[in-house]
């Protein structure tokens, strides 16, 4: 039986085409696209014109943007934008798929044109459309979907390359090289390597160009068997003028030489310097990384020195899952739980190694660590609580905390800036004092109060005595929750940060200086997300610190509509995945690792999530502004 063809005008095809660049109608059927178009109609809107409002009863249609601009608005709140549609952006889905009325006015921001669809139809539709059905009820999070498949797709190359061992072998790099110079006992040598815990120390000249190398086999073979006294200079026993490569070259020559010459270690040279040295386990440790690998290397870590090491595989880790497109919420949970790991190492050996006081205490972590919410590029934000200590005690607690912070700092978390860590007298503090702390920013309420707030009370308990942070965590819900004023303070300083959407253009960026063009996805993004799941998780007397499990648990407590509250957590971690991947993609050029990004640079998928997510940034800031009257 003949068919006819799908399209039965050029002027439908043509519509269906234009659709077609957008999702959902992307990835919809032909056949079913088809049937879309022919039950379109076109309106027009001039600018300022009223396209639907709120109240009333339910749509009888959905509205599809062709050309032009709708802005979205809460009723009797005029003027305070809430969200911004474009060409191929539909709406009023929620109130289509529950039935009610529109809950937002809408608005011509320009002359507009949109498609519209019978509501009848819009309701055949998703039964006929999986691809559309799907986008319809789940949105945010069905084009996060779509993102992630092109990250898979768009990684798939360079892992493959990874695998094939093409990237340069400077890459391998963990450490400073362990040199010392021809005249060098080989007592100090042998002292040097063990002290480094390497397989390996390199003779330089004083152009620190490589002349030597000498590994543990060698010692064992010309030192110990054939007993050459300590007191020998490691000239006499090196093995001279060793094979080396430039820090560019790929992997996989490392691997032909050492092969072909039959070693373990190949010395790296750039400007006929030292640089570093790769072994055979460098090199094989790229198929070997692994959770587990990791947290175990981490628990049978004798002593901090070995940590730094541990602390780059993590890093590794997080940039090859992140690579095979894992999402936010599990990769950032990963990265967290391993750093936890290694920093609970580090507060334990440094504990056994201290003469502590026999106080209780206990670490805590603040900040991003407190939520659990650390990327790539996190520094130190870190308190200390105990209870019952002397001026004595205190003492040799905030010496030991100050041992641990430079530790860490070692191990790749940068000392904070602004001295949030536990070796500054003001954060170590006992549970009193820290109540009487919290009770002092909450009475005041000012800028410094709000901003301390904002980082100190994410505590979580790290290492120690528990007890302590939980009776502070009762104590600061049982104070805040029915204390409006703070609350509403900290409400209007959370709204003042407007997520960055504009009118005319999709996205407000700075416009000059060496920023121009960009936005700051932590400040503009993340941060209106983290804000007010902090004040609503306090308001609800919520115990969890993560900005993801704080807007579920105020949204069951609140009875909040549950897909809501997903596209609010959805485009959260999505915005956290493009700061995960611009910081991935600046570390491998070795460029210096931030949060702003030209949005410009992302693909038109990526840019349309990202609208997308700012402007559930804003509906979930309407939320907390009718909340708290502000």
């Amino acid at each position: 039986m003949a068919t006819s063809p799908p399209f039965a005008s050029s002027l439908l095809q043509a519509t269906a085409e234009g659709l077609r660049m957008q999702a959902p109608f992307s990835d919809m059927a032909e056949a079913d696209l088809a049937w879309l178009v022919e039950r379109l109609t076109l309106a027009y809107f001039p600018q300022h014109a009223s396209v639907l409002e709120a109240g009333g009863s339910p749509p009888d249609a959905l509205c599809i943007v062709k050309q032009g601009v709708i802005e979205g608005e809460a009723p009797g709140r005029e003027g305070t934008r809430l969200l911004q549609l474009t060409s191929g952006e539909m709406f009023p889905l929620g109130a289509l798929l529950s039935g009610r009325a529109v809950a937002n006015r809408y608005l011509a921001a320009t002359d507009t044109f949109c498609y519209r669809l019978a509501a009848a139809d819009f309701h055949a539709l998703l039964g006929r459309s999986r691809a559309f059905g799907d986008f319809c009820t789940r949105r945010i999070a069905s084009l996060l979907e779509q993102s992630q498949r092109v990250v898979q797709s768009d990684y798939a190359l360079a892992q493959d390359d990874e695998n094939r061992f093409t990237r340069p072998v400077r890459s391998l790099i963990r450490r400073t090289p362990l040199a010392v110079g021809p005249d060098t006992l080989l007592a100090e040598a042998l002292a040097a390597m063990n002290e480094a815990r390497v397989g390996s120390v390199v003779v330089r000249d004083a152009a620190a160009a490589p002349v030597g190398i000498l590994t543990l086999k060698d010692v064992l073979k010309r030192v110990t068997l054939a007993g050459i006294p300590l007191s020998t200079p490691i000239s006499a026993v090196m093995t001279p003028g060793p094979a080396t490569l430039d820090g560019a070259a790929p992997v996989a020559d490392a691997l032909l030489l050492m092969a072909r010459e039959g070693i373990h270690h190949v010395p790296l040279v750039e400007g006929g310097r030292l640089v570093g040295v790769v072994s055979e386990k460098d090199v094989f440790a790229l198929r070997r990384l692994s959770m587990e690998g990791i947290s175990g290397a981490i628990a049978r870590a004798g002593d901090a020195a070995s940590l730094p090491t541990l602390a780059q595989d993590i890093g590794a880790l997080a940039r090859n899952l992140l690579a095979q497109g894992m999402d936010s919420e599990n990769l950032t949970a990963i990265l967290s739980s391993l750093n936890d790991r290694l920093a609970r190492r580090v507060i334990e050996l440094e504990s056994h190694a201290a003469d502590l006081p026999d106080v209780e205490w206990c670490w805590l972590a603040l900040g991003s660590e407190g939520r659990m919410e650390q990327t790539l590029a996190t520094d130190q934000d870190n308190a200390l609580i105990y209870r019952g200590a002397t001026e004595e005690q205190r003492a040799a607690l905030l010496a030991f905390a100050g041992r641990v912070n430079h530790r860490l700092a070692a191990c790749g978390f940068p000392l904070c800036k602004g001295e949030v860590m536990a070796s500054n007298p003001k954060w170590c503090q006992s549970l009193e004092a820290w109540r009487t702390t919290f009770a002092n920013w909450i009475h005041r309420g000012d800028a410094p109060a709000l901003l301390h707030a904002s980082i100190f009370f994410d505590f979580r308990p790290l290492y120690g005595a528990r007890a302590l942070p939980d009776e502070l965590r009762g104590w600061l819900n049982d104070s805040i929750r029915d204390n409006r004023l703070f609350l509403k303070r900290m409400a209007e300083n959370a709204l003042a940060n407007r997520p960055p959407l504009g009118l005319m253009r999709d996205f407000v960026v700075a416009t000059d200086g060496p920023q121009a063009h960009t936005l700051d996805l932590k400040i503009n993004g993340i941060t209106p997300f983290v804000d007010a799941a902090r004040i609503f998780s306090l308001y609800a007397g919520v115990g969890e610190t993560g900005t993801a499990a704080r807007l579920r648990a105020a949204g069951r407590a609140w009875n909040l509509a549950p897909d809501e509250i997903e596209a609010w957590v959805a485009a959260f971690h999505f915005i956290q995945l493009l700061r995960l991947r611009h910081q991935h993609m600046a570390q491998a050029k070795g460029e210096p690792v931030g949060n702003r990004i030209d949005p410009e640079q992302l693909n038109a998928l990526d840019r349309r999530i990202l609208k997308e997510a700012f402007r559930q940034a804003r509906k979930l800031q309407a939320v907390l502004s009718s909340y708290f009257e502000y």
